[in-house]
């Protein structure tokens, strides 16, 4: 989606740092060449049947199980039918829909009818009138396929898993103005032949039947916190296992165990909200000399979350930990949530303190963020106060948030 959610989470210092990119940059500049109403009205002229659907469902399913939104990226529908966000970052490609336990070959992909398509389009180019009526303009079919595949342009299908195996989809397409009704072309079958009408597009028919929505993506180049637990080992089988306990110290752990999306972040075309979390600290700061205090470095734990729309109000166990071993020393953190909406950088400057020889040091914090963003929530949150609502979730703007101090 267009708007995405930062959470940022500083208990000393915040580094400016990026997350891992899983499936490499779109190319932004042939993103802009190709239009989503011409891609939506492309695939509504296809004849797709059921091995077409369960590929999409296949893609999305897997996309979703990576802790991703249910979308299909052209760059997967070209380079492996079937394949969602994350998969070919997983090692082993273990990560598979219950439809999907290994490769599959489709007998006709989606690449292939949106080629055989466009080459009917190029034999009646030289009939039109205007060149603009025509979607590949004065492309040809692999000009445009490549622009296609390297775009973010992507099949986005909310609510994928209520399909009933039969239905055929309506084919929709982001207006990318914040509308939540849009034209769409219903697919049904008339005498043994997919034909289309035209049909009004709005979430709730979304809810109660397939429909397929050509939108951009924006978080396949982000790695979920399901496919770091997947990978890392240092998750602990999934991160399930927090904190093991130990012989009794004054050391804690602060984690947020789950977390509650209270508004939709953007309009449904767009899709789901991506929360980013970034969290700076010291680990098990306990400096008792001025030298020591110069030895300790920040530590970033970045991830990111998909909270789709169907989970609106529902607690997301998140069970991630921010600041492995905070202990006394530490007085309190820094927090930011905002939307992300683009703009300009600015910087939020603000800062963290620790104790020292029953003295108090600040940490100076910069965190940036875009002009245009929309801030949620921002200050800091001491100490006493967490271990005060240790469990239980507090409202921080459109989110809820559980923090957890846990002994060890």
């Amino acid at each position: 989606m267009k708007k995405q959610s930062f959470i940022t989470v500083l208990a000393l210092a915040l580094m400016t740092i990026s997350c891992e990119p899983v499936d490499g940059p779109w190319n932004a500049q042939s993103t802009q060449k190709i239009r989503l109403s011409d891609v939506a009205v492309l695939l509504s002229e296809i004849p797709i049947g059921k091995e077409q659907i369960g590929e999409v469902y296949d893609a999305v399913s897997i996309s979703a199980g990576n802790g991703y939104d249910e979308e299909y990226t052209m760059q997967d529908l070209f380079r492996d039918p079937g394949s969602g966000v994350g998969e070919h970052a997983v090692k082993g490609r273990t990560v598979c829909a219950p439809t999907r336990s290994g490769p599959v070959e489709y007998s006709l992909p989606l690449r292939d009818m949106l080629r055989s398509a466009l080459e009917g389009r190029a034999a009646t180019r030289s009939m039109d009138i205007n060149l603009s009526d025509n979607i590949l303009g004065d492309r040809s079919v692999d000009d445009f396929l490549d622009l296609l595949q390297d775009s973010d342009i992507q099949i986005y299908w909310p609510y994928a898993e209520e399909w009933d195996w039969e239905t055929l989809p309506v084919i929709s397409f982001d207006p990318e103005d914040g509308s939540e009704v849009n034209v769409g072309y219903e697919l049904f079958v008339e005498g043994g032949v997919v034909t289309r009408r035209e049909v009004v597009v709005t979430e709730k028919m979304a809810m109660e039947r397939p429909v397929w929505v050509v939108n951009r993506n924006n978080d396949s180049q982000y790695t979920s916190i399901e496919l770091l637990r997947k990978n890392d080992p240092a998750w602990n089988g999934g991160g399930s296992i927090i904190v093991t306990p130990a012989a009794a110290t004054n050391k804690k752990a602060l984690y947020i165990k789950d977390f509650t999306m209270k508004q939709q972040g953007d309009c449904w075309f767009a899709g789901a909200s991506e929360y980013f979390v970034k969290v700076g600290s010291v680990d098990d700061f306990r400096a008792s000399t001025e030298a020591e205090l110069l030895l300790y470095d920040p530590m970033i734990t970045d991830f990111m979350m998909v909270v789709r729309r169907r989970e609106l109000g529902i607690p997301r166990e998140m069970n991630a930990v921010l600041v492995p071993s905070w202990t006394p020393q530490l007085e309190r953190c820094a927090i930011m949530i905002h939307e992300d909406d683009g703009g300009t950088i600015e910087k939020w400057n603000c800062s963290a303190v620790v104790k020292w020889e029953s003295r108090s040091y600040g940490f100076d914090i910069s965190i940036p963020f875009h002009s245009r963003d929309d801030i949620v929530w921002r200050g800091h949150l001491t100490y006493d106060y967490l271990e005060a609502f240790s469990g239980t979730p507090q409202h921080l703007g459109d989110v809820d948030v559980t923090f957890e101090l846990v002994s060890y």
